[in-house]
């Protein structure tokens, strides 16, 4: 059986084992696959794994061997998933892996929106302490998180994750969610609520939905309007849940206080990539999932997944 990684680099850049593979079949991994190459690589493997790499109908159609797709991810848009199941081909993902590390992320970008630890840290490896009349200053307003209210934007296993370090700190949660009841609900402590209310009432509005059809630019220029001035927007879902002329905008006429994003709708960013050159705007490299211990439970629950189809048995299905 042969198995092949498309795009493996990204999951395990050489710190971590692909033995857990190696044991289930003929395993050739690549660190990238550019897409004049995926049909080459994949041509005769009946087991595939993908982060980023696409795999589309026109691509499965042209794979008539393929039985089963690992997503070294939880999204799974890279696929076709319709097409694979007309074509009989299981797909899989890793739902859990990387909640941990996420919520980390997300209140790592919201400290350094309110304490801007950074900015700091820079300026006093500049000298400007050294050259202070005083013992203490501030570069900009230090925002304390106790008492402000955090909106999560879909109410998944990260969200409900950030829901609980939030509600820690002594904030406030409100969390809107597809399907939720109409008027508002509680649930372990935190209000459920529709998408106009959370954005209008919430200090930082942070964002946990899959990118679909429903929810692509689901944060436009109306929505953003309805947010607070000096409310924060952060995203580590998907890039293009914003968009993102739209937050650039906001930002460079002081509509909202600032935005934390580890996600681009292009990744990597052109250039000419609005959010770039936006004020109050900090940008990570979609690596809120990568620390090593996200990175070893994503492979370990692949190989896991692969050897539950392999038994007839299969888990983590999205098809």
């Amino acid at each position: 059986m042969k198995i092949v990684v498309l795009d493996g680099f990204a999951a395990n850049p050489g710190d971590l084992s692909w033995a857990g593979l190696e044991a289930l079949g003929e395993l050739q991994v690549f660190d990238r696959t550019p897409p004049p190459l995926i049909l080459e690589r994949a041509q005769n493997a009946e087991i595939l794994f993908t982060n980023k790499t696409p795999l589309r109908a026109e691509t499965l159609a042209a794979l008539p061997r393929a039985r089963y797709i690992g997503v070294l991810a939880t999204g799974y848009d890279v696929v076709d998933v319709a097409a694979a199941r007309r074509q009989g081909i299981t797909v899989c993902n890793v739902p859990d892996y990387s909640t941990p590390a996420v919520t980390q992320a997300v209140f790592a970008l919201l400290l350094e929106l309110t304490n801007h630890v950074g900015a700091h840290a820079r300026s006093v490896q500049a000298g400007d302490w050294c050259r202070s009349p005083d013992f203490s200053y501030w570069l900009y307003p230090l925002v304390e998180l106790r008492g402000l209210t955090l909106g999560l934007v879909g109410f998944g296993r990260i969200a409900r994750s950030v829901a609980q370090v939030a509600l820690a700190l002594g904030m406030r949660v409100l969390a809107c969610r597809k399907n939720a009841a109409r008027g508002s609900e509680t649930f372990d402590q935190v209000q459920i609520v529709d998408l106009e209310s959370l954005l209008c009432t919430s200090d930082v509005v942070s964002l946990h939905c899959p990118l679909t059809a429903e929810t692509r630019g689901l944060l436009n220029a109306e929505r953003l309007a309805w947010m607070k001035p000096s409310a924060y927007l952060i995203n580590t879902a998907r890039g293009a849940l914003i968009v993102e002329a739209d937050l650039a905008k906001a930002l460079h006429e002081g509509r909202i206080a600032g935005a934390a994003v580890d996600v681009l709708s292009q990744e990597p960013p052109p250039p000419d990539h609005p959010l770039l050159q936006a004020p109050r705007c900090i940008i990570t490299p979609h690596h809120a999932w990568a620390t090593r211990a996200a990175r070893e439970r994503l492979l370990r629950v692949s190989v896991d997944n692969l050897r539950a189809f392999l038994n007839g048995q299969p888990q983590n299905v999205v098809n």
